[in-house]
């Protein structure tokens, strides 16, 4: 059919070379901000690849490509971290090759060798970015298609349900061939969106909401109230491999352990036990805010679902808020525990979340909380207390636990 010949020179993969191609989502909508994405997206994928070797990225044409350097890179590993990168909704493990039909087909042939063979249907699906090259992509589909018909005869052409789609995309640098696409996390790059401060217990809920966050792009830091002796050593590393098993998502992350003991004893000593639980949630929310400021935060992240428990009611949130100048984010306030669960499944949190380790959530529990409490009943209760103290001496005692993907 003819040479078709790269004018792009600058950079050519070698022919055959393996490379990951990954697909951006909602960020390709971002107009003139695009490229801010993009840059944020790249630097991210660097940082969690350093471990696995040396590779080249760099994002033309709505695609981020990832290119080895050397031959002892890690590839496997580089590709499930890359399957945690927020900000790509699709990504794919692919073959470069020379701009041509012929060189395009007999890549398909042998990089998808075992894909094909175990198949018995198949379709090929182009796309030409490169609109120099020849053949439109309906053309080099129909081209590519034939000649693998007839390489395998096994096959039959399926449209609809295919068992493999040998994708074909024809680009500014090369031409790269590919099965199926993995999804990817989606979403947008973490730090596009901010930097928040996450409440994260040793339940289910706190470790969903913090991964949302991160899902839209907010860098985060963890706070973690620690109640020794009443909770266990056991229970905050419970929180802390929690926290061990988002970082991949969300990327590094400090976890603030807060000792908290002598608020809740404090709180038992002079509160109405009723109010116990709300006065707590608003110590947390005051040291959290103050952690916030000293890292440069600009909102708050929690668990909270409306009407969950008694301390999630929508006044008791109220009264909660009120002790914030930042905004709080509850990102699933409106999920049912069976959603939430589906998520923490998903994302490799469940199994730890329901280990029997109590956290600081259950110490003290009124045995007849409050649900639709007051601001003046609540801050009559506090009149009581030093919570200035309280919260700076907290503070001061906090320990950082710096956790690396």
């Amino acid at each position: 059919m003819g040479k078709y010949y790269n004018k792009n020179k600058d950079h050519v993969p070698p022919a055959g070379e393996e490379i990951f191609l990954l697909k951006m989502g909602e960020m390709v909508l971002k107009g003139l901000n695009r490229r801010g994405f993009e840059e944020r997206l790249m630097g991210n994928a660097r940082r969690r690849l350093q471990k696995y070797g040396k590779f080249r990225i760099y994002s033309r044409q709505s695609i981020t490509y990832v290119e080895p350097q050397s031959l002892d890179c890690d590839l496997d590993g580089a590709f499930q971290s890359l399957s945690q990168l927020f900000g790509v909704v699709g990504l794919s493990r692919a073959k470069a090759c020379e701009k041509t039909p012929e060189a395009i087909v007999e890549t398909a042939k042998t990089y998808l060798y075992d894909d094909l063979m175990e198949a018995r249907t198949f379709k090929v699906e182009s796309k030409r970015s490169d609109k120099s090259f020849p053949l439109s992509s309906i053309q080099l589909s129909q081209y590519v298609g034939g000649e693998l018909d007839d390489a395998f005869p096994h096959l039959t052409a399926d449209m609809h349900t295919p068992d493999v789609v040998v994708h074909v995309e024809v680009r500014e640098f090369a031409a790269y061939v590919h099965a199926n696409p993995t999804p990817g996390a989606g979403g947008l790059p973490v730090g596009m969106g901010g930097k928040a401060v996450s409440l994260l217990s040793g339940g289910i809920d706190s470790p969903v909401a913090s991964w949302m966050m991160a899902k839209r792009g907010v860098a985060l830091e963890m706070v973690h109230f620690f109640s020794y002796p009443y909770t266990s050593p056991e229970a905050k590393e419970k929180v802390l491999e929690l926290a061990r098993l988002i970082t991949p998502w969300c990327g590094r992350l400090t976890v603030h352990v807060v000792p908290f003991t002598e608020i809740q004893e404090e709180l038992r000593r002079s509160c109405p036990e009723a109010l116990f639980t709300l006065l707590m949630r608003r110590f947390m929310m005051r040291i959290s805010e103050r952690v916030a400021q000293r890292i440069g935060a600009h909102g708050l992240v929690t668990g909270e679902s409306l009407g969950q428990v008694a301390s999630q009611t929508m006044d008791a949130m109220a009264v909660t808020n009120q002790v914030c100048t930042l905004p709080v984010f509850r990102p699933v306030v409106g999920m049912d525990k069976e959603e939430i669960i589906r998520i923490a499944r998903k994302i490799g949190t469940f199994e730890t979340s329901i280990l029997p380790y109590e956290d600081c959530c259950t110490v003290f529990t009124p045995r007849h909380p409050k649900t639709h409490p007051t601001l003046e009943e609540i801050q009559e209760a506090e009149a009581v207390l030093d919570i200035e103290g309280l919260v700076s001496k907290a503070v001061d005692g906090i320990e950082r636990v710096v956790l690396e993907l």
